[in-house]
């Protein structure tokens, strides 16, 4: 099994090293400055080939690796949003199946996230396949030893039906995929009406963060369900997370990850979420939701 990671400018995608830990440390890394990933990457490796191919090209890419890795039964990519495209390209290229969203593999069967994340499918896998994984859904291990690191040269001529990159944009935190979002606002239960909750979106634009949901939200049709966070939605690993009105039921804290910083602000200072916060605020969110807006608003003027 290897492991294939895009790295754009020196940064890994996100859940590259849980991919790194499914394929036991053999890790293909493609794209532009990548020994810069290195440092992060290595204490999980056993052996690393470094792609230094420039900009994203996944067609082209896909058709110059088919002889590099076509002898690997098992090639898998991190669900990330270039993990996605490119393992696409790989599975037509190499003429196999593509298992998109998966959340483990075994050796016979793996287990598939289908329905937007309401249900689990458990296929006996192809002898050979190209996996995506679910991101924040495996642990990590570091690897023993030292790790061998290869390049492979760039090819003379690249082949393929890639689209033109005219620009690439800064990323918008309002539309940015939430499991790559750094900064995460997230509305739950105690959020008393849709036009209150909407007021999340206003203060993430103030906070540079992306915004979530529990499932009672997007029940209620207040967001779609690609901002539902959990076990049956996005699983997410910001630096910063901010709960209002979310209890913390283990369906939604199990797609958190690990974030380095939590504020929860909840009327209950005993429910799970406050107690995984590093700071709590007791307090009606539906309160300090139009507070906090103003504060922002004013510290913006005030700048």
């Amino acid at each position: 099994m290897i492991a294939v990671l895009v790295v754009r400018h020196g940064v890994l995608p996100a859940g590259a090293l849980e991919a790194t830990s499914e394929a036991q440390g053999n890790v293909l890394v493609i794209g532009s400055n990548c020994s810069a990933a290195l440092p992060e990457l290595s204490p999980y490796a056993t052996r690393i080939t470094i792609c230094e191919w420039g900009n994203f090209a996944p067609s082209a890419w896909a058709n110059a690796l088919t002889a590099h890795i076509g002898l690997e039964q098992r090639i898998v990519l991190p669900a990330s949003p270039d993990g996605r495209d490119f393992a696409a390209h790989l599975a037509q290229s190499l003429q196999r199946p593509l298992y998109a969203g998966a959340l483990r593999i075994g050796a016979i069967t793996i287990e598939l996230v289908r329905w937007s994340g309401q249900a689990v499918e458990t296929l006996v896998a192809a002898q050979e396949f190209v996996a995506t994984l679910q991101v924040g859904v495996r642990s990590i291990e570091e690897a023993p030893g030292e790790v061998v690191v290869t390049s492979l040269q760039v090819p003379e001529s690249f082949t393929g039906n890639d689209a033109e990159v005219v620009d690439v944009l800064p990323p918008d935190a309002a539309s940015i995929d939430l499991s790559e979002a750094p900064r995460i606002i997230c509305g739950g239960a105690g959020i008393q009406t849709s036009s209150t909750f909407h007021a999340l979106f206003d203060i993430a634009e103030e906070l540079s963060a992306s915004v979530g949901a529990t499932r009672v939200i997007t029940d209620r049709s207040w967001v779609e369900h690609q901002r539902q966070i959990g076990t049956t939605g996005v699983v997410v690993n910001p630096q910063l997370y901010i709960a209002l009105g979310v209890s913390g039921a283990v369906q939604h804290t199990s797609g958190l990850g690990q974030p380095e910083h939590i504020v929860s602000i909840n009327t209950d200072p005993h429910c799970p979420m406050m107690q995984l916060a590093d700071l709590g605020i007791v307090s009606d969110a539906n309160e300090v939701l139009p507070a906090l807006l103003h504060a922002l608003e004013q510290r913006k003027s005030n700048a």
